[in-house]
Parts: structure tokens; C-alpha cells; sequence
């Protein structure tokens, strides 16, 4: 899978550094990825949840979320948003997913 884009994840470990780690491995996965739908996701993350346009991937022991749009057609992942735990708990990301 091809990620658009990388840069709202590296901003977010520069913010976060403790989360540097997690972000890369999840990188990595993507990458190597070949999701043909929502199973093929929970087949590697069993936490991903889908909230309407998104996926929404618990990352770094459910401690970060990232919020993709997945083109499962063109083999892309959208990022829309990296949050901390309690910034998704706030809800107010979810307009950019309708």
C-alpha cells in the first residue's frame, strides 16, 4: 500500500517522540501491505475499527490513532489525522470523515 501522506506522521513523532517507534513499525506494515478490504486490515490490526470514510488504526499499544482513508483499488492509504488517545476521545475529527 502506498501512504499519502508520511509527512502527518513523522510531524506527529516530532511532537511526540515516544511515538517515533510505533509510527515507523506501522509504516512498515502499510507498506508491505496487500489489502484487498476491511478483513484483509484486521487480519494485521485487530483493533482497526471503521467510523464511515475511515479506518481508524490503535497504534502504540492503543495509546495513538491514525485515521486513514483506504483506496482499496488504487493500493492507497489517505492519513487524515494522527492522534494522541485522548484526542480522539474528543470526537472532533470526526467531520473529516464523513
Amino acid at each position: 500500500m502506498r501512504i499519502i501522506s508520511e509527512k502527518r506522521l513523522r510531524d506527529f513523532w516530532g511532537k511526540h517522540p515516544e511515538s517515533e517507534r510505533s509510527m515507523r513499525e506501522w509504516i512498515r506494515v502499510v507498506r508491505e501491505a496487500d489489502w484487498q478490504n476491511f478483513l484483509d486490515i484486521r487480519k494485521v490490526f485487530n483493533h482497526a475499527d471503521i467510523y464511515k470514510k475511515c479506518v481508524i488504526f490503535n497504534v502504540g499499544g492503543n495509546n495513538y490513532r491514525i485515521l486513514g482513508m483506504v483506496e482499496f483499488e488504487k493500493h492507497i492509504v489517505f492519513i487524515r489525522a494522527v492522534l494522541l488517545h485522548g484526542e480522539y476521545d474528543q470526537n472532533k475529527w470526526k467531520p473529516d470523515c464523513e
